[in-house]
């Protein structure tokens, strides 16, 4: 049809609508930047979430908001404010009464009821039930003494629920009677949903006959129980954060507005059984409010109630918990406290999370979020970028990053391609020979050019000799104290790195070494923190590079060590570490052995030793030389470059 015409372009109208919430790559490189920089791998990640990708904001950022406006929330008023009306009250209708009372002069019983109001208790809750008998001479005294229980009756069962306001207006005793049994068949609901009963019809049926009652309309029984006790339990913690007069006063008062009616037995019913259903809840602990305005029944409850909501959203936030994880933050919460745009911030930090392991880049276990074999790999590449950032390829034998590398050396010349054969192609004469063909049949030279097995050609390539390679890498805390940990991970890494993908044929291994050694994972080597057990056993270290090397006998053997000490243990005859510091003449001949061990073996022995320590120097100066290697001290920012340009060097050795 002619008339419909499209145009597409660029979107101009603000961020893109389409694109993903959150750049899953570059956070995945963040994550390697600071595990590269000497953080723990689990950290790394934590940190990520809480600090938010460069592009956006993280839990931290939700969380301080949130200490914010629990911090107003603080200063929002005085918690003692339904006594302080009730005495208010009291005041003013003594003072009305007293005024009526002046006016009859001749009248003897009002000099007697003026002789009553003199000697009340001073505490407001005995002086309003003194008051309860008193047959008040003004309306006006007697409206105000009224407004005390009324009032305070009304906020505490409005408190509980919040459909009960029209109830309560006007005394109106067919009301009062449906809210008694709307309590009794509460009651009921939730003794058999504490005993375990199947209560799913029996709630639908008491909101249909009471839902009026509950504007918030809960789903189910976990709803209805949940709003019911975060009431309840806000009211308890009201008796508990005043002081014991106040507190005195305050269940005095209540006692009183309550009546002797079946009210108050079945309010203390139902915060037992919600007690009994939510026991997790802060019950008991009070709260120190401070500001300028004395909040009443309702508002001290709901300023508290607030605080709870705000406790429980800093609890999710803070994912201090073992096994936290975003999902455990309510957003709907978030967005009832801290608005749209917070709640919209825990959704892209969910989206990111799901994404990273959709995209197979974290994987999630017990202990929470770590990379994959994938994020590892682009990790290592990131190391290895980094190891050779300042290098010229001249400069370094040519190590190209951006090429995988073949199983051999390239010799110049090419070969017809069989099948089977794993040589890289040779693009630029296997395209010449489809040109040639073509034209050799009648065809023209123009594009595309259709290729035909005949036509492909080979690189030949010289076998390269392979190489087995122990990286022995020191774990001792003076790595993390002194700012090299981020560095030897970075290192080792890289050298993995380039193992996997530019020599294939190779065999390392990954020795870490403090009071013991053990071989490490690519993975392992990402997470590993910091120990704070004392000791550097190196000999442990070298005997693992020993039985390494012994299982390649046809690879050339390079064994590589990296430390910021001298030997302050070693292995005894059962096995287990014997760590002294300063060094023990036995330690140092245990070491020895097994470097001797690998001297006959044919190992070329380079050590990098890091930091100025003497007594460090002198050990490793006199393995050199016992074992005919070489001693790098470079500064800890080049030890990847020395460390992997001295592998590509001694692997092209003989025995």
């Amino acid at each position: 049809m002619t008339g419909n015409r499209f145009r597409y372009g660029a979107w101009r109208d603000g961020p893109d609508p389409l694109a993903a919430p959150y750049d899953v790559r570059g956070a995945v490189d963040e994550v390697g930047e600071r595990v590269l920089a000497g953080e723990s791998l689990r950290d790394a990640l934590r940190e990520l979430l809480r600090q938010g990708p460069r592009d956006g904001r993280g839990l931290d950022d939700l969380y301080a908001r949130a200490r914010r406006m629990r911090r107003d929330a603080l200063r929002r008023g005085n918690l003692d404010g339904a006594v302080t009306r009730a005495q208010q009250l009291l005041d003013q209708a003594l003072a009305a009464e007293r005024e009526e009372l002046a006016r009859r002069e001749d009248d003897d019983n009002a000099r007697f009821a003026e002789a009553m109001l003199d000697n009340l208790p001073r505490s407001t809750a005995q002086a309003v039930q003194e008051l309860s008998e008193y047959q008040w001479a003004s309306d006006e005294a007697r409206q105000s003494y009224q407004q005390i229980l009324d009032g305070l009756r009304r906020e505490v069962v409005e408190q509980r629920f919040a459909g009960m306001k029209q109830a309560l207006q006007g005394n109106d005793p067919a009301a009062e009677a449906r809210m008694s049994a709307m309590l009794n068949d509460l009651n009921d609901l939730l003794a058999r949903h504490s005993r375990g009963e199947d209560t799913e019809d029996a709630f639908q049926q008491f909101m249909e006959r009471h839902g009026d009652f509950f504007p918030e309309q809960p789903a189910n029984m976990d709803e209805l129980v949940d709003s019911l006790a975060r009431r309840a339990a806000a009211a308890e913690r009201l008796m508990r954060s005043l002081s014991p007069q106040q507190r005195e006063e305050l269940a005095q008062l209540m006692e009183q507005a309550l009546g002797d009616g079946p009210l108050r037995g079945q309010l203390g019913e139902l915060t037992d059984n919600l007690r009994a259903l939510r026991p997790g809840l802060n019950w008991g602990r009070g709260e120190r409010m401070r500001g300028g305005e004395d909040l009443g029944y309702g508002d001290a409850t709901a300023a508290l109630g607030e605080l709870a909501d705000l406790d429980d959203l800093l609890e999710q936030l803070g994912q201090q918990h073992p096994g936290a994880t975003l999902d455990d933050i309510d957003v709907q919460a978030v967005e009832r406290q801290l608005g749209r745009s917070a709640a919209d911030d825990v959704r892209r930090l969910r989206e990111l999370e799901r994404e990273l392991r959709r995209q197979g880049w974290v994987t999630r276990d017990d202990e929470g979020l770590t990379l994959s074999a994938k994020a590892l790999r682009r990790l290592g590449r990131t190391a290895l970028a980094k190891v050779f950032s300042d290098l010229t390829a001249k400069q370094r034998g040519e190590h190209d990053l951006r090429d995988a590398g073949a199983a051999g050396d390239l010799t110049g010349s090419s070969r017809r391609w069989i099948f089977g054969d794993e040589q890289p192609l040779d693009v630029v004469r296997t395209i010449g020979n489809a040109v040639r063909r073509r034209s050799s049949r009648g065809g023209t030279a123009t594009l595309p050019v259709r290729l035909q097995p005949e036509d492909f050609e080979v690189a030949e390539t010289e076998r390269r000799a392979s190489a087995v390679v122990a990286l022995c890498v020191d774990l001792s805390y003076s790595m993390f104290a002194d700012g090299r940990w981020g560095p030897m991970k970075q290192t080792a890494l890289a050298l993995s790195h380039l193992v996997a993908t530019q020599f294939p044929q190779d065999s390392l291994q990954i020795i870490g070494f403090g009071r013991y050694a053990q071989t490490l994972s690519q993975a392992e080597l990402a997470g590993i923190e910091p120990d704070m057990v004392q000791g550097t056993n190196l000999q442990h270290a070298l005997k693992l590079a020993n039985r390494h090397l012994r299982r390649h006998p046809g690879s050339e053997p390079v064994v590589l060590v990296v430390t910021d000490g001298e030997p302050t243990a070693h292995l005894d005859d059962d096995g287990e570490a014997y760590f002294m510091w300063p060094t023990l003449p036995e330690t140092v001949q245990a070491t020895v052995r097994e470097v001797d061990q690998l001297t006959r073996y044919g190992a070329t022995l380079n050590l990098f030793m890091l930091g100025e320590d003497e007594g460090l120097r002198r050990f490793v100066d006199a393995v050199a030389k016992r074992s005919g290697g070489r001693v790098f001290s470079p500064d800890v920012e080049d030890l990847g470059r020395y460390v992997v340009d001295d592998y590509v060097r001694s692997r092209r050795g003989r025995r």
